[in-house]
C-alpha cells in the first residue's frame, strides 16, 4: 500500500489524529484502571491494597525501561504496522490480567502492558506530526493527545462503575476488544509512513545532543514530577480542607479543566509555543502557591484544582511539540526520551512524595512543588532553542 502524505491545504486528517488520540486513551485507561477498581483486584487476588497498587508502579517502569529500546530497535519498520502491533498488544495483556489468578502474573502482565504503552507514545506525536501540514503540526499534536484528558475524565470513572457492577475482569476484557476496534480504526484511517533507513538513522547520542532537547527532557522531569508530587497526595491535600470523601470530584474538576487547556493549547501551539508553556508553568505555580498559602479554606483549594487542570492539560502537547520541532526526522527517538523522562517523574513523584508525606505531612508537598515549578519556568525561558 502506498504511504498517505501529509495533507498541503490547511485540512488536518481528524479521523487518523483521533485514532491516535484512542491509543493514548487505551494506554492511560489500561495504566489507571486498577485504581479505581482497587478493592475488588485486592480482594480477588488475595494480596493487600498497596500490593495490588503496585500493578501500576509495574505499568510505569515497563514503559520507563522499554520505550527507548524499543523505539531503537524498530525505527526501520513502517511506522502503521508498528502502531497497530503496539496497540494490539493490549490485546494479549489485557487478556492475561482478566484470566490471571496469580498475582505474579498479573504483575508480569502490567509490565508488558506499560513496555507496549511506552512504544505508543513514543510514535504518537512524531506520527501526528507527519500527518499534518507544517504549520499545523502542533495543533495535529494537541489533538493526539487529547485521550489522556478524556482517560482521566471519563474512561476511568466510566471503568470503575462498569466494574462495580459486572465485575473487574470483564472490564479487561472489554479493553481487549477496545484494542482489535483500535487496530481496524488505525488500518483504515491512519496514513502508513516509511521507517528510517540504515543510513538516515541518527544515534540515540546525537539525538540527546540535539541543541535544545535537554532543556525540554529537564522540564518535562520536573513538571511531571511536580504534578504526579500533589497528584498522586491528593486525597489528604484535600482532607486539610475537610474534603477528603470528595476526591472523585475534585478529579473530575480537574479533567475537566485540563479538557479546556488542551484547546486553548491548540489554537496556538504553532505560533506561540513559548509563551504557551511559560503560561502552563505559570499556573500550576499559581496553583500551587494557593494550595500551600490557603489548602484548608475549600473554595481557594477547588479554584486550585482548576488553575491546575488549566495549566497541566495541554503540557503533554507543548513538550512533545518542542521535542518534534528540535528532533526533525529523529522525532520517535526524542519521543521515546520524553516518554522515558514523563514515566521517571510518575514514579519519583509517588516516592518523593510520600517521604514528604510522612516527614512533614500533605502541607509541605505544594510547597515542594512551588520551588519545583519555579526552577522549571527559568529553564523554559533561558530556553530559547528548545521553546522556539
Amino acid at each position: 500500500m502506498t504511504p498517505i502524505r501529509a495533507p498541503s491545504d490547511d485540512r488536518l486528517p481528524v479521523l487518523g489524529l483521533l485514532g491516535l488520540a484512542a491509543a493514548g486513551f487505551l494506554t492511560i485507561l489500561t495504566e489507571a484502571l486498577p485504581a479505581g477498581l482497587l478493592f475488588q483486584m485486592s480482594a480477588d487476588l488475595a494480596v493487600s491494597e498497596a500490593m495490588v497498587g503496585q500493578l501500576i508502579t509495574a505499568y510505569a517502569l515497563g514503559s520507563l525501561i522499554a520505550a527507548i529500546p524499543l523505539t531503537a530497535a524498530t525505527r526501520g519498520w513502517r511506522r502503521r504496522p508498528l502502531l497497530m502491533t503496539a496497540v494490539g498488544g493490549f490485546l494479549l495483556v489485557n487478556i492475561i490480567t482478566a484470566v490471571s489468578t496469580s498475582y505474579v502474573l498479573t504483575l508480569c502482565a502490567r509490565f508488558f502492558a506499560g513496555a507496549f504503552a511506552g512504544l505508543v507514545w513514543a510514535l504518537l506525536a512524531g506520527y501526528a506530526s507527519r500527518m499534518a501540514p507544517e504549520h499545523l503540526k502542533g495543533r495535529a499534536i494537541a489533538l493526539a493527545m487529547i485521550g489522556t484528558p478524556l482517560a482521566l475524565t471519563i474512561g476511568i470513572p466510566a471503568g470503575t462503575l462498569i466494574g462495580g457492577i459486572i465485575g473487574w475482569r470483564p472490564v479487561f476484557i472489554m479493553m481487549s476488544g477496545l484494542s482489535i476496534l483500535l487496530v481496524a480504526w488505525i488500518a483504515w484511517c491512519v496514513p502508513d509512513f516509511e521507517g528510517e533507513t540504515g543510513g538516515d538513522r541518527a544515534s540515540l547520542a546525537s539525538v540527546l545532543g540535539r541543541p535544545g532537547l535537554k532543556p525540554v527532557l529537564a522540564a518535562t522531569l520536573g513538571f511531571v514530577l511536580a504534578h504526579n508530587i500533589l497528584y498522586t497526595y491528593i486525597a489528604p491535600l484535600l482532607d486539610r480542607a475537610g474534603m477528603g470523601g470528595r476526591v472523585d470530584a475534585t478529579l473530575l474538576l480537574f479533567g475537566v479543566a485540563a479538557i479546556g487547556s488542551i484547546w486553548m493549547v491548540a489554537v496556538g501551539i504553532d505560533r506561540r509555543l513559548r509563551t504557551l508553556t511559560l503560561a502552563s508553568v505559570g499556573l500550576f505555580l499559581v496553583a500551587a502557591l494557593m494550595l500551600g498559602a490557603f489548602g484548608q479554606v475549600s473554595w481557594i483549594v477547588l479554584l486550585a484544582v482548576v488553575i491546575w487542570g488549566l495549566g497541566f492539560g495541554g503540557a503533554a502537547s507543548l513538550f512533545q511539540t518542542a521535542s518534534a520541532r528540535i528532533a526533525g526526522e529523529a522525532a520517535d527517538v526524542a519521543q521515546s526520551m520524553v516518554v522515558t523522562a514523563w514515566n521517571l517523574a510518575i514514579a519519583g513523584g509517588g516516592l518523593l512524595g510520600g517521604l514528604m508525606l510522612l516527614g512533614g505531612g500533605a502541607g509541605l508537598l505544594p510547597w515542594s512543588c512551588v520551588l519545583l515549578l519555579a526552577a522549571i519556568g527559568l529553564v523554559v525561558w533561558k530556553s530559547r532553542l528548545g521553546f522556539a
